[in-house]
């Protein structure tokens, strides 16, 4: 069956394969071995041999896939990034705060949502705006030489990639050598699995499940070890970190599916040759599509191309009143999801793991196409 490419910024696209074996074993799980448990993993108990199995290979095949170093806890939640924003301060803004005293945060903001992170997290601690690329209109990523870091900030905030804005991180930013002992926290939904991780240099990343990973409902944290047990007291007990590490993820009943199915999209990267291979996709993908706009006369994309997202494309026809021609057009060629977000206007292409190179080599050539009618 051929499907149309869905360039969703999230819930996004998933591999096809997974989809079909999801649909294979929705009335009757098979185990490792093949055999069937009678049942489906949604009316499965959390805290049953089999769904403990599924799991434990999730997690297994995830630190396995982002090489996440055993003083690293993987922490299956729920609540998405909007929650993580809250959740984040509750259990590391204290960690260095006297007694009587908000603990400080520190935020890097480069688009929509690290703005959304240093408003929530206002609300739990001393917040402060380290550097901000807002006078570009979110087109650049502040160098960090010129980040105004607090040196008792207990965290430093960035948002890896700026799914509205097409901003993203090329690598995570080294607090040691800006002289800052902070933790790094790295909200990479969008991110995630895309590449590899520098480790070394994060302290925590969160991020939803329904870009990269799977389908709505999981979120993922990951956090050293060393950063748990300093949650504030109005933290709620399902959101404590360390409450979660010690439960294995099973304090509260978890998103069950969306860890089932994050774990089939976990053993498809396997067999697409693991994150390496999955990156050099991406980049064959990404250049793919810049290199068209650039060399268009109708597309037109403002980042600056040292920071230019390989997940999240927006870019804007220099003639507005055809917009409306080319998603129409684009819907009619199997193209989906294309409309950018209402706070920016224009287009926008998400490229996410599970976006063949055929999907975005179509949106070329029906870019290509619609300019040549339109000229």
């Amino acid at each position: 069956m051929t499907r149309p490419y869905n360039f969703s910024a999230g819930p996004a696209t998933m591999p096809q394969e997974v989809l079909e074996q999801a649909a294979s074993e929705m009335l009757d799980w098979p185990d490792a071995s093949g055999k069937r448990c009678g049942m489906g993993v949604m009316e499965m108990s959390h805290r049953g041999k089999e769904f403990m199995s599924i799991c434990a290979h999730a997690e297994n095949t995830l630190r396995s896939l982002l090489a996440i170093p055993e003083h690293f806890k993987i922490l299956f939640m729920q609540g998405g990034g909007l929650a993580e924003n809250a959740i984040v301060p509750m259990n590391l803004s204290g960690r260095r705060a006297q007694p009587g005293q908000r603990g400080q945060t520190d935020f890097v903001v480069t688009g929509s949502w690290s703005q959304k992170s240093l408003l929530e997290a206002s609300k739990y601690s001393d917040t402060h705006l380290a550097a901000s690329s807002q006078a570009s209109a979110f087109t650049d990523i502040p160098a960090a030489a010129t980040w105004d870091l607090r040196p008792g900030a207990s965290y430093v905030h960035i948002c890896s990639n700026e799914t509205i804005h097409g901003v993203e991180f090329q690598t995570p930013p080294d607090l040691k050598a800006l002289g800052s002992d902070a933790a790094l926290v790295v909200d990479f939904s969008s991110q995630v699995a895309s590449r590899p991780v520098d480790w070394s240099r994060v302290g925590l990343a969160f991020g939803g499940a329904q870009k990269n990973l799977g389908p709505a409902g999981l979120t993922l944290v990951v956090v050293r070890e060393d950063l748990l047990g300093h949650a504030l007291s109005i933290c709620p007990s399902a959101f404590n970190y360390q409450t979660v590490a010690n439960n294995g993820s099973m304090y509260n009943t978890p998103p069950t599916y969306a860890i089932y199915m994050a774990g089939l999209v976990f053993d498809w990267l396997q067999r697409q040759g693991g994150i390496a291979a999955i990156e050099a996709r991406n980049i064959a993908k990404a250049q793919a599509l810049y290199h068209a706009i650039d060399t268009s006369g109708l597309y037109v994309n403002h980042v600056n191309a040292d920071c230019r997202s390989r997940m999240n494309v927006p870019f804007f026809l220099r003639v507005e009143a055809l917009n409306e021609a080319f998603l129409a057009g684009a819907a009619d060629a199997g193209l989906l999801q294309l409309k950018g977000h209402k706070s920016v206007g224009g287009m926008r292409a998400s490229l996410y793991n599970a976006m063949p190179l055929a999907g975005v080599q179509a949106l070329v050539a029906y870019m290509q196409d619609f300019e040549r009618r339109h000229a």
